[in-house]
């Protein structure tokens, strides 16, 4: 009887080409940022170089939102971005976590309104998993870090 090893189910699709592979990821960076990489930038001395937008509901952003963000939801963008954004400064959205494409939807209307804008992985759900301070309709608050997001003082070393 002969047998043969069952089917490698995350070769079953071979890798692209180390070209092609580059070329993915340097794409996929341009429209993507982390919790980690926004929150260096807000800590650093002076202008961060970009706007951080919530797009999330005013009842979301009252519960909890990062300090110094401005809150558009993404439906109000069409109307309002005009008013409270600058075209030349770039924009980071995010939304409440990975199971919501609030601050993708908010990222298209924006780009089609000619901002350049990069979406936040991970939404306030991984900035306040992470340990960073946030603002609500209280004051400022922080949860502990979770060991699964944060290991390693608060990053994770990537």
């Amino acid at each position: 009887m002969i047998t043969t090893a069952p089917e490698n189910p995350v070769l079953r699709v071979a890798p692209a080409a180390p070209a092609e592979a580059a070329a993915h990821f340097r794409a996929s960076l341009a429209f993507h940022t982390d919790v980690s990489d926004v929150a260096a930038a807000l800590a650093g001395d002076g202008d961060p170089g970009f706007v951080l937008v919530d797009t999330r509901s005013t009842e979301s952003w009252d519960q909890g939102h990062v300090p110094g963000a401005v809150h558009l939801p993404t439906a109000l963008v069409p109307e309002q971005a005009g008013r409270l954004l600058d075209r030349s400064v770039p924009v980071v959205t995010y939304c409440w976590g990975p199971g919501c494409n609030g601050a993708a939807r908010a990222a298209l209307a924006l780009a089609e309104l000619g901002y350049q804008v990069k979406e936040m992985l991970g939404g306030f759900e991984y900035w306040a998993r992470e340990g960073f301070a946030y603002e609500t309709w209280q004051g400022p608050a922080r949860r502990e870090a979770d060991p699964l997001t944060a290991p390693v003082r608060g990053e994770c070393g990537c």
